[in-house]
C-alpha cells in the first residue's frame, strides 16, 4: 500500500534516517530496531513515573523518547534500504508494538507528579481511536497515512519533550481556565488528545464520503 508520511519535520527527519541507514552495522537488524523502540518506550515509562521522587528524572523519560523513536522510525527504513522487508510480518509487528508503546508511554505520564491519570489515558485513548482509523482506512483504500496535518508521531513526541523542559523549568504552573484548574502538562496532554479525536472524526467523515461516492446504494426499481 501507498504510505504518506507528510510530516512538518520530515525534511530533517527523512535525511537523518537515511544517513543512519547507510552507517548501520550488519549486526543491527529491523528487529533488533523494533526492540530498540519497545526499550524506549519502558525507559520513559520509568522515568516520567520515577519524576514523583524526583523531578529531573523527567530527562530520562525525555531520553526514552529519542530513544524509542530512533528505533520506532529506523526499524521499517532499515528493511526497505537493505530490501529486505516482509511486508505482512513488519505491518504486523510494528503497529502491535506501536500500541503497546503508547500505553506504556501514557501510562508513565499518568503516574508522574506533572498530569493527572484521567488526562494521561484520554491521551491514550484518542492515540488508539486514531490507530485504528489508520488501519481500517488503510485496508480499504490502500493508503497507508503515517501524518495528519503535517503531525505525525515524531511531532508528538517532540511536543511531548518541549512540554517537559518547560514543566521541569517552571516547575508545572497552575492554570485557571473559568472554573477549572488545570496544570500547564495535563493542558497540553488534554490538547493533543481533543485534537487526535477531531482529526479522526474529520478523516473518518471525509473517507466515508468519499467511499459512499465510489459504492453509492443501489436502487431497486420502484
Amino acid at each position: 500500500m501507498d504510505r504518506v508520511n507528510d510530516i512538518l519535520l520530515g525534511p530533517l527527519e527523512r535525511p537523518a534516517l537515511a544517513w543512519l541507514c547507510r552507517r548501520m552495522p550488519g549486526w543491527v537488524t529491523p528487529d533488533v530496531l523494533t526492540v530498540v523502540g519497545i526499550a524506549g518506550g519502558a525507559i520513559t515509562m520509568a522515568g516520567y513515573a520515577l519524576t514523583a521522587v524526583d523531578r529531573n528524572f523527567i530527562w530520562l523519560g525525555c531520553a526514552g523518547l529519542v530513544v524509542n523513536w530512533l528505533g520506532d522510525s529506523l526499524d521499517g527504513n532499515l528493511a526497505r534500504h537493505r530490501k529486505i522487508e516482509r511486508p505482512r510480518y513488519g505491518y504486523y509487528v510494528d503497529h502491535v508494538t506501536d500500541g503497546f508503546v503508547t500505553a506504556l508511554i501514557c501510562l508513565g505520564i499518568g503516574m508522574s507528579g506533572y498530569v493527572d491519570m484521567v488526562y494521561a489515558l484520554a491521551a491514550l485513548a484518542a492515540y488508539l481511536l486514531m490507530s485504528i482509523l489508520t488501519y481500517v482506512t488503510s485496508q480499504v483504500t490502500g493508503i497507508f497515512r503515517i501524518s495528519y496535518g503535517k503531525v505525525g508521531p515524531t511531532e508528538i513526541r517532540l511536543l511531548i519533550v518541549v512540554a517537559s523542559a518547560v514543566c521541569w523549568a517552571a516547575p508545572n504552573p497552575t492554570l485557571r481556565l473559568g472554573g477549572l484548574s488545570i496544570r500547564a502538562f495535563e493542558l497540553v496532554t488534554l490538547v493533543v488528545a481533543v485534537l487526535l479525536a477531531l482529526a479522526c472524526v474529520a478523516s473518518a467523515w471525509r473517507t466515508s464520503r468519499a467511499l459512499a461516492a465510489l459504492e453509492p446504494p443501489i436502487r431497486w426499481p420502484s
